[in-house]
């Protein structure tokens, strides 16, 4: 599939994927498989964690590809949030990823008893010695994010987040949107239960489109980035299938109301 991905400009001029393979519980084969096959399809973004344990699987799925037109994001566990932890789980996650660098490294969750000054102080040198290219964080709600952008150093360019219609913290986007950090929406998909959702059929009749495409186009519509799971190529194409076609405000509104 001849499938243009776009891009979002981030704060430091970098350009992130609007759409990755969320790779959260996929693993061995399955997910060697499905990254590879995405990224035949046309993806050009995956996203990853510490905590996941597939680091090998996504190494052995982008072998063969463009290490420079792949943006792989990954993320520091909560339980290694101190300077030096950072830097030796940044060192592994390169080998494990077989990758010189990661495009975005991101704190998994924030960590109250770690002084957050202590985290981004490594992600700084991370960032400053060129293993990682961008910063951010993830599950940081307007408490965490106030801190963080009191002591971060670099730029904090993206929050992760679980965003979905069913779920709309609006206050976390509306803080990253005034401090110009990008987010991505994580379980767009709701783990399913959009499916038994009456508005999500509804609209997704009225336009001819499937459930997973309407919560993900309604995402990307509130310029939002999302790394939906898959692994069998219906599913990938699928979701791939999402910038072709619009969500009205009257829908935009209906889907609102659902959080």
């Amino acid at each position: 599939m001849d499938i243009d991905i776009p891009k979002m400009d981030l704060s430091t001029g970098a350009q992130m994927p609007k759409l990755g393979l969320g790779t959260w519980q996929l693993t061995g084969e399955t997910c060697v498989k499905a990254v590879d096959l995405a990224l035949q399809m046309g993806y050009d973004h995956i996203d990853t964690a510490d905590v996941y344990g597939n680091h090998r699987e996504v190494a052995e799925g982008i072998s063969g590809h463009d290490r420079e037109s792949i943006w792989i994001t990954s993320k520091v566990n909560r339980g290694s949030l101190q300077y030096d932890e950072v830097l030796a789980t940044c060192e592994k996650n390169l080998g494990e990823l077989g990758v010189d660098y990661i495009d975005l490294y991101l704190i998994h969750w924030p960590d109250e008893s770690v002084p957050m000054e202590e985290t981004f102080r490594a992600l700084k040198k991370l960032r400053d010695e060129g293993m990682v290219r961008e910063i951010g964080v993830s599950n940081f709600m307007v408490e965490h994010l106030t801190e963080a952008l009191e002591v971060a150093e670099v730029p904090i360019v993206n929050n992760q987040i679980k965003f979905h219609p069913m779920h709309q913290p609006w206050e976390v986007v509306e803080m990253c949107r005034e401090n110009d950090i990008s987010v991505t929406a994580y379980s767009p998909l709701a783990r399913g239960e959009i499916f038994s959702s009456e508005t999500m059929q509804r609209v997704a009749e009225e336009v001819d489109r499937t459930i997973p495409q309407v919560a993900l186009r309604w995402l990307l519509q509130q310029q939002m980035i999302v790394i939906p799971k898959g692994s069998s190529e219906e599913h990938l194409r699928e979701n791939l299938q999402v910038f072709d076609f619009h969500i009205s405000p009257e829908h935009d509104e209906d889907i609102r109301a659902m959080g």
